[in-house]
C-alpha cells in the first residue's frame, strides 16, 4: 500500500511531485533546513498569475495572506509526511529500545507553586502552622527563606523550567548540615538523627497540611509518565509533538495497518530492499555526497549497504510472532560484520521439509445429541474425542433422556490437515459384555480457516441402528500458529514443483523475519509434500487459463527461470492469497487486479473488502500519498531536524525538569527512526547540538554534560574515530561541526562569565563542573591531543574577570533597590551624603560582598573536589576572581574612608567584617585586598591606641587625686548614667554590623566588693583595649605581636603607677586613724588593699606575654605588687600593735613599787568596804578584745583576697604576742600586779581563741613565745592564789567555757 503506482515510471513521477510540494532539498546548509519547506512552497507557487488589484499596497497584502496560507499548507503535508513514518517505527520497532536506566525528572516548579512555597514558609515563620519547631531549626528556615527563596535568580530558575522541588529540597539540606554540624553534641542524640528531623520537618512546610494526599498520587502518576511508554501513549505524544489530529492518527493507522505485524514487516522489507538498490543506482551514477577525502566515496557506499545488512540481521533476529514484537522481549542484535547477510540471493538459504515445523492448538467442544430414540431414558451415554494420532479424550456420563454436556478437549497436532473422530457409547448392561456399546460417530476434517462455531453434524450409526437420523452438535476452534500467514485450497502447476494441475492444501509459512515457503500438506502429515521458497519469486493477478481445468480466479509467482500458476475458487480468497504473498515476497511492485476500479465504482457489487474501504476513506481526506509515499525517495535527515526540534521544544515546555534530556519514550523513536532511515549520527547531533544552544542562548537551563556528550560524539566522527562505525565525513557535516564548535565555545565563556546566575545556588547539580570539563573538550585541537592546562586556565580566568565585575555590577543594583543608594563614587547622592551615611552603606554592602562569595565558595565549591585531578589550578582562579570582585569594592570603600573626619573610629567595625571573612580564607588571607585593607587601618589603630593610652593615663591622674577611695558597690546604683569610655566591643557573627555594648565587668559590680571606681575602670579600659586590638584579629603576624606587647607593656606601667599612688594613699589614710582600741579599719583603706589584690590579678591577664624580655617584664610588676602589699599588711600590723601597747601601757601603772600603784591599791581597798567597787582592768581587756574581733570582721568581710587575710592575722598574732612577751620579761623580777594578771590572762586567752577561729594555723598559735607567755601567767595565777585568798575571782589559764564571752 505504499506505492499505488503500476510502474516505475509512475513511482518516479509521484516522488517528484512530493519533493517539490512538501520536502526540501537534500544537503542543504544547516542554518537554511529548517525554513527550507516554506521556501520551496513559495517557489512552487510563484509562477500562478493573480488578477489585478486595485492597489499595491492590497496586492501586497493578498500576496502575503496567501504565501501565509501556503507555507501551513506544506508546513501541515510535512508534519503529516512524517508523522507516517513515525507512526511506523513505533508499530514495528525493530532496532531501538526504550532505554530503563535513564535518570527520572522531577516534576518542574511554576511561578503558581514557587508563590505557594513561599507563602507556607512564611506562614510557618509567622507560626500560623501546627509543626513544632526549635529556635535553631527557625532560624535555618528564615535563612533559607531571606537568602534562598526570595532570590531573584531562583525566580529565573524557575522561570526558566530548570528547577523541581527536589532542587528546592537539596539546597536546604546542604544549608542545614554545616549548621546542625557546628551545634554542641547532645546525649543521646545523634546528629543525623536531628538532620533527618529537620528534613521531615521540611517537607511538612514544603507541601503543606492540604497536599499530604495529593503528593503521594501525583508523584506515582509522574513516575510511571517517565518510564516505559505503550504503542499507544507514544502515538498520542508525537501526535502532540507534530500536531496531528485524531482523525489523521486513524487515517493513518488504518491505511497502513499498523496493526498488522506482517504488512509491517513487509515494508521494512521492501523500504531496506528500496535502500539497497538506492545505494547500487548511486555508485553506478557516481552521485556522493561531497566527502572531505576522494577515497571515503567508495567507503560510503559500503557503509550503506553495511548499515542495511545490519538492519536485516535485526529483523531477522526478532521472533516470528502473531502481535509482532514486543519491548521487553526484544534484544538488538549487532554485529561487527555487517555485511555477512544477503538476503538477495535465494541460493544462500535453502529450506528443507524439516524446516517447515507447525503446532496447532484444536479445541473440540461437544454441546448435546439430537434423536437418540433407541435407549431406554434412564440408560447412560458418554462421548469420546480423539485427533488421528494422539490422545482420546471423554467426556462426562449423561442419562439417554437428555445427552448434553458442553465438554471441551484441547488437543495439539502438527498436522495442518488432521482427522478429527467423535464417537457416541452407551454402557453396556450385559454380564458378559466386555466393551461399551457404540451408538454413532462423526469424522471431522477442519482446517484453520473452518468455522469456529457450533453445527450440527450427521453421524453414521451401525447397521440395523434405529437411530436413522442421530445428530451431534459441536464446534471445532483451529488456531493458527504465529508464523503461518494463510492456509486454503488451490490449484497450482508449476515447472519445478507441482507439476500437475491439482488442487492442493497451501499454508504460507513465514520461517524467519526473510524466508517465506509455500507448502502443500496432505491429511494426517506433519511435513509438507512441496514446498517452494518465495524469495526472489514477483506474485501478480493473471488471466483465467482456458487450458487448466479446475479453478475460477489464477494468479502466478514468477521468477527467473519459473513461473507457478494458482488458481482459488472466488475473487476474495484470490485478493487475500495476492497480499499475504505480496508481503511475502517483497516485492516493490503492488499487485493492482485488472476489475478492481470498476468493482469499486460498482454500486451493486457484492465485494467489500475492509482494506478498499480503508484506502477510500484515506484517500478521500487527502492522506493517500502520504502512506503510498516512498520512505527510500525522502531527504530524512531533514525530516529528522524538524522531528527532533518539535520533539525538543515538546520536552522542554513539558511538566518535567528535563534540562534538555528526551523521556525514554522519545528517545525510543528517535534512536528508532534514524536507525530505519539511516539518519547519520553525526547529523543527529549536530542538530541537537544546534537546538540545545539556540534553548540556552535564549535562557533555558540545558544540562552541560548532554551537551558534551553530543559534542564529544560529532568531534570523534569529524576526526575520523568512528562512534557509530560511519568513518566518512562529509564537507558539510565538517563545517558544521567548526561552526558549532564556535559557538558553543562562546556560550560556555559566557555561562562561565554568569556562573552566579546561569547556575544560581549550584543547579542544576555539578552544572559548573560539567562545564568546565565540556570547555576544556571544546577547546581542543583534535581529540587525540589534550590541551594544555595553561590555555584552559587562561581563558578560564578571562571568563572569572568578566563574573567578577558582572556580580558586583548586579550587587550594587541590588543595593539600590534595598534603599542603598549610595554606592558608587560617582553618583551625586554620594558626594552629598554625610560620612556616616556613606559608612553605613559600605558597610551594608561589604556585607553583601561577602555573602556573595560565601555563596559562590559553597554552591560552587563541586569543582574543588575534582582539584586534585583536571581542575587542579580552579581554586587559584576562584581566588583572582575574589580578588577582582574586591578591588572593585576598593573604589567604594575607599571613597567612604576618606570622607571620615579624622579620629573618627567608626570605622572599625568595617576592617573586622573584612578581616574575619579574609582571614578564615587561605587563598584570601595577606591577599592584595587584604593587605590593602591592613594599610588603610594601621595608622588608625596606632592613633587609637595612642589616644586611647593618653586618655588611660590622664584619667588615672585625676581619677586618684580625686579618689575618695569609696568601695564600688557604693556608687554601681549610679553607674548606668556614667559615660563610658568608647571602646568597641565587636561581636563575631556575620553579617550583622558591630555595635558598641556596655563592658561585661558591670555584672559582677553587684555581686563584689572589689577597688575603687578609678582602679576598676583601669582595669576595664585596658582590658576592653587589649579585647579590642584581640578582636581585630590582625592577620599580619609581626604586627599583631607589636600591638600585643604594646599593650601589654602599657598595662604594666599603668598598674604599676596606679599600685604606687594606692601605696602612698593607704599611708596617709592609715596615719590619720587613732592609735586607742577606738580604731576601726576605714572602708577606704580596705579599698585601697582590694585595689592591689585586683591589681595582682589583672596583672596576670593584662600583663603577660609569652617570651623573655615580657615576661621579665612582667616579673617586675609582680614583684612590686607583692612588695606593696607585704608593706600594708606591715603598716596595719604595726597600727594594730601600737593599740595593744596603749592597752599595756595603762596596765604598767601597776607595776610593783611605783608611787602610782600604791595609791591605786589604797584607795581600792577602802572603798571596798563602803561599796561595790568594778574589777579594775576587765573593761580595758574587754574593750581591746572588742577591737581585735571587729577588726577582724571587717577586714574578713571587706578584702576578697583569703591568703592575704591569713598573711595579715598571722602576723598581727604573731606580733602581738612578742609585744606581751617582751612586756612581761620587762617585769620579770617584779611580781605582777593581780588586775595586771587578770587583764593579760583575758586578752592572751580572748585573742589565741579569736585568731584561731579566723584560721591561724596551730603552729603559729602555739608558739614559743606563746608558750612563754602562758608559762609566766600560769605561775603568776599559782602565786597569786596562794598569797590572797581571795584568788583571781575565775579568771585562770586554764581552759574553760565558763568564762563570759
Amino acid at each position: 500500500m505504499l506505492d499505488p503506482s503500476s510502474s516505475e515510471e509512475e513511482s518516479e513521477e509521484v516522488l517528484e511531485e512530493e519533493r517539490r510540494e512538501v520536502l526540501v532539498v537534500a544537503n542543504s546548509s544547516q542554518r537554511s533546513h529548517p525554513a527550507a519547506p516554506r521556501e520551496l512552497g513559495r517557489q512552487g507557487d510563484g509562477g500562478a498569475a493573480r488578477p489585478a488589484s486595485p492597489s499595491p499596497s492590497v496586492r501586497s497584502e493578498g500576496r502575503e495572506e496567501q504565501e501565509r496560507l501556503q507555507r501551513e499548507e506544506s508546513d501541515k503535508r510535512l508534519r503529516l509526511q512524517l508523522y507516517t513514518f513515525i507512526a511506523r517505527c513505533i508499530a514495528y520497532p525493530f532496532n531501538a529500545k526504550q532505554p530503563t536506566d535513564m535518570a527520572r525528572r522531577q516534576q518542574k516548579l511554576n511561578k503558581q507553586q514557587l508563590q505557594v512555597v513561599k507563602e507556607r514558609f512564611q506562614a510557618f515563620l509567622n507560626g500560623e502552622t501546627q509543626i513544632v519547631a526549635d529556635e535553631a531549626f527557625c532560624n535555618a528556615v528564615r535563612s533559607y527563606y531571606e537568602v534562598f527563596l526570595k532570590s531573584d535568580r531562583v525566580a529565573r530558575m524557575v522561570h526558566s523550567g530548570g528547577c523541581s522541588a527536589s532542587d528546592f529540597r537539596d539546597v536546604f539540606k546542604k544549608n542545614i548540615e554545616k549548621r546542625v554540624r557546628s551545634l554542641p553534641e547532645i546525649d543521646g542524640l545523634s546528629k543525623e538523627t536531628v538532620l533527618s528531623s529537620w528534613i521531615a520537618k521540611y517537607d511538612a512546610i514544603y507541601r503543606g497540611e492540604e497536599d499530604l494526599y495529593k503528593q503521594s498520587n501525583r508523584m506515582a502518576l509522574s513516575a510511571v509518565s517517565e518510564l516505559i511508554l505503550s504503542k499507544e501513549q507514544l502515538y498520542e505524544m508525537f501526535q502532540q509533538i507534530l500536531s496531528i489530529k485524531k482523525l489523521e492518527h486513524q487515517l493513518i493507522y488504518n491505511a497502513c495497518q499498523l496493526d498488522n505485524a506482517d504488512e509491517q514487516a513487509a515494508q521494512i522489507r521492501r523500504e531496506l530492499d528500496g535502500r539497497l538498490q538506492q545505494a547500487d543506482q548511486m555508485a553506478k551514477e557516481r552521485k556522493y555526497p561531497k566527502f572531505v577525502a576522494k577515497e571515503m566515496e567508495q567507503m560510503y557506499i559500503e557503509e550503506l549497504r553495511s548499515s542495511v545488512n545490519l538492519l536485516m540481521a535485526n529483523l531477522e533476529s526478532l521472533p516470528v510472532s502473531k502481535g509482532g514484537p514486543e519491548y521487553k522481549l526484544q534484544k538488538l542484535k549487532r554485529s561487527q560484520n555487517c555485511a555477512f547477510l544477503d538476503i538477495g540471493d535465494e541460493n544462500d538459504v535453502q529450506l528443507s521439509k524439516s524446516d517447515v515445523v507447525l503446532s496447532f492448538t484444536l479445541e473440540i467442544v461437544i454441546m448435546e445429541v439430537q434423536g437418540l430414540k433407541s435407549l431406554a431414558p434412564n440408560r447412560i451415554v458418554y462421548c469420546t474425542m480423539e485427533v488421528e494420532g494422539g490422545e482420546k479424550l471423554q467426556t462426562d456420563q449423561a442419562e439417554a433422556s437428555r445427552p448434553q454436556w458442553g465438554t471441551q478437549g484441547d488437543f495439539t497436532t502438527t498436522h495442518p490437515r488432521p482427522v478429527i473422530k467423535v464417537k457416541l457409547f452407551t454402557e453396556s448392561t450385559g454380564v458378559l459384555a466386555l466393551e461399551d456399546k457404540e451408538l454413532g460417530r462423526v469424522v471431522l476434517y477442519p482446517t484453520s480457516n473452518s468455522s469456529k462455531s457450533p453445527e450440527l453434524h450427521k453421524m453414521v450409526v451401525p447397521k440395523n441402528s434405529q437411530d436413522s437420523d442421530l445428530r451431534i452438535k459441536l464446534a471445532v476452534r483451529m488456531d493458527k500458529p504465529p508464523h503461518m500467514k494463510h492456509c486454503g485450497y488451490l490449484y497450482a502447476l508449476g515447472q519445478k514443483v507441482w507439476k500437475r494441475w491439482k488442487k492442493r492444501y497451501f499454508v504460507l509459512v513465514q520461517v524467519s523475519q526473510y524466508t517465506f515457503a509455500m507448502c502443500s500438506y496432505r491429511e494426517k502429515k506433519s511435513e509438507p509434500q512441496e514446498l517452494m521458497q518465495l524469495e526472489g519469486y514477483t506474485v501478480d493477478y493473471t488471466a483465467p487459463h482456458s487450458g487448466l481445468q479446475g479453478g475460477q480466479m489464477f494468479f502466478n509467482a514468477v521468477k527467473e527461470g519459473d513461473t507457478v500458476i494458482f488458481a482459488s475458487d472466488d475473487e476474495q480468497d484470490r485478493i487475500l492469497w495476492v497480499q499475504a504473498m505480496y508481503r511475502a515476497t517483497g516485492q516493490s511492485y503492488k499487485p493492482i487486479p485488472a476489475s478492481q476500479a470498476q468493482k469499486m465504482n460498482s454500486k451493486g457489487s457484492n465485494i467489500h473488502i475492509d482494506l478498499t474501504q480503508t484506502a477510500d476513506r484515506a484517500q478521500k481526506h487527502g492522506m493517500d500519498e502520504f502512506i503510498s509515499a516512498n520512505p527510500c525517495k525522502f531527504d530524512h535527515a531533514t525530516l529528522f531536524r524538524v522531528l527532533q526540534r518539535q520533539t525538543l521544544d515538546h520536552r522542554l515546555n513539558d511538566s518535567y525538569s528535563c534540562l534538555g534530556w528526551f523521556s525514554p519514550g522519545q528517545v525510543f523513536v528517535l534512536d528508532e527512526y534514524c536507525a530505519r532511515y539511516g539518519v547519520r549520527g553525526c547529523h543527529r547531533h549536530l542538530c541537537y547540538l544546534n537546538e540545545l544552544m539556540e534553548h540556552s542562548e535564549n535562557g533555558a537551563v540545558i544540562d552541560p554534560t548532554l551537551l558534551h556528550y553530543s559534542f564529544a560524539f560529532c568531534a570523534s566522527h569529524v576526526h575520523g574515530n568512528r562512534p557509530d562505525g560511519i568513518g566518512t565525513v562529509t564537507i558539510e557535516e565538517k563545517e558544521r561541526f567548526e561552526d558549532i564548535k564556535e559557538r558553543l565555545a562562546s556560550l560556555l565563556e559566557n555561562q562561565i562569565s554568569h556562573f552566579r546566575y546561569c547556575f544560581p545556588f549550584g543547579r542544576p547539580e555539578g552544572a559548573l563542573k560539567a562545564t568546565l570539563s565540556l570547555l576544556e573538550r571544546v577547546l581542543m585541537k583534535d581529540i587525540a591531543t589534550p590541551i594544555p592546562a595553561e590555555d584552559v586556565k587562561k581563558v578560564v580566568r578571562k571568563c572569572l574577570e568578566k563574573a567578577a565585575l558582572i556580580n558586583y555590577t548586579r550587587l550594587t543594583d541590588y543595593a539600590k533597590i534595598e534603599g542603598y543608594s549610595c554606592v558608587s563614587s560617582t553618583t551625586d547622592t554620594l558626594n552629598q551624603a554625610p560620612p556616616s551615611v556613606k559608612l553605613e552603606e559600605v558597610i551594608h554592602l561589604a556585607e553583601l560582598c561577602i555573602e556573595v562569595l560565601q555563596q559562590n565558595e559553597e554552591h560552587h565549591s563541586e569543582v574543588r573536589i575534582t582539584a586534585l585531578a583536571a581542575f587542579a589550578w580552579w581554586p587559584d582562579l576562584l581566588a583572582e576572581h575574589a580578588e577582582k570582585f574586591w578591588s572593585l569594592f576598593t573604589v567604594d570603600m575607599d571613597s567612604a574612608l576618606e570622607a571620615q573626619p579624622p579620629d573618627s573610629w567608626d570605622s572599625f567595625p568595617l576592617f573586622q567584617l573584612l578581616n574575619n571573612f579574609l582571614r578564615n580564607d587561605s587563598l584570601l588571607c595577606n591577599g592584595k585586598f587584604h593587605k590593602h585593607l591592613q594599610e588603610i587601618f594601621v595608622p588608625l589603630v596606632i592613633r587609637y591606641i595612642d589616644l586611647m593610652e593618653s586618655s588611660i593615663a590622664q584619667s588615672l591622674h585625676r581619677g586618684l587625686e580625686q579618689e575618695s577611695w569609696q568601695p564600688v558597690k557604693t556608687i554601681t546604683n549610679s553607674l548606668p548614667n556614667v559615660a563610658l569610655p568608647k571602646v568597641p566591643s565587636l561581636p563575631l557573627n556575620l553579617p550583622q554590623i558591630p555595635s558598641f555594648s556596655a563592658p561585661t565587668w558591670m555584672a559582677s559590680l553587684y555581686d563584689s566588693t572589689n577597688g575603687s571606681a578609678t582602679s576598676e575602670d583601669l582595669f576595664w579600659k585596658l582590658d576592653a583595649l587589649q579585647m579590642f586590638v584581640f578582636d581585630l584579629h590582625w592577620p599580619e603576624p609581626e604586627f599583631a605581636h607589636h600591638l600585643e606587647q604594646r599593650l601589654k607593656l602599657m598595662a604594666g606601667d599603668m598598674i604599676e603607677a596606679c599600685v604606687k599612688r594606692t601605696r602612698i594613699a593607704f599611708e596617709l589614710k592609715l596615719q590619720k586613724t587613732s592609735k586607742s582600741t577606738d580604731l576601726r579599719i576605714p572602708s577606704s583603706v580596705c579599698t585601697m588593699f582590694n585595689v592591689l589584690v585586683d591589681a595582682k590579678k589583672q596583672t596576670a591577664k593584662l600583663c603577660i606575654l609569652d617570651g623573655g624580655q615580657e615576661q621579665q617584664y612582667h616579673s617586675k610588676i609582680d614583684d612590686l605588687i607583692e612588695e606593696t602589699v607585704k608593706e600594708v599588711i606591715s603598716l596595719l600590723v604595726s597600727k594594730f600593735i601600737a593599740v595593744l601597747e596603749s592597752v599595756l601601757s595603762k596596765l604598767s601603772r601597776y607595776d610593783e613599787g611605783t608611787f602610782f600603784s600604791s595609791i591605786l591599791s589604797f584607795t581600792v581597798k577602802a572603798a571596798a568596804k563602803y561599796v561595790d567597787v568594778p574589777k579594775p582592768g576587765m573593761d580595758l581587756a574587754d574593750t581591746y578584745i572588742m577591737f581585735v574581733r571587729q577588726n577582724q570582721d571587717i577586714l574578713r568581710d571587706k578584702i576578697n583576697e583569703e591568703m592575704y587575710i591569713e598573711r595579715l592575722f598571722d602576723q598581727w598574732y604573731s606580733s602581738s604576742m612578742k609585744v606581751i612577751c617582751m612586756w612581761l620579761a620587762d617585769r620579770l623580777d617584779l611580781q605582777l600586779h593581780i588586775y595586771q594578771l587578770k587583764t593579760l590572762i583575758r586578752i592572751v586567752k580572748k585573742t589565741y581563741r579569736d585568731f584561731r577561729l579566723q584560721g591561724v594555723l596551730e603552729g603559729t598559735l602555739n608558739s614559743k613565745t606563746y608558750d612563754t607567755i602562758h608559762s609566766r601567767l600560769t605561775v603568776e595565777e599559782a602565786t597569786v592564789s596562794v598569797s590572797d585568798g581571795s584568788g583571781l575571782q575565775g579568771i585562770t589559764m586554764k581552759d574553760s567555757d565558763e568564762e563570759e564571752g
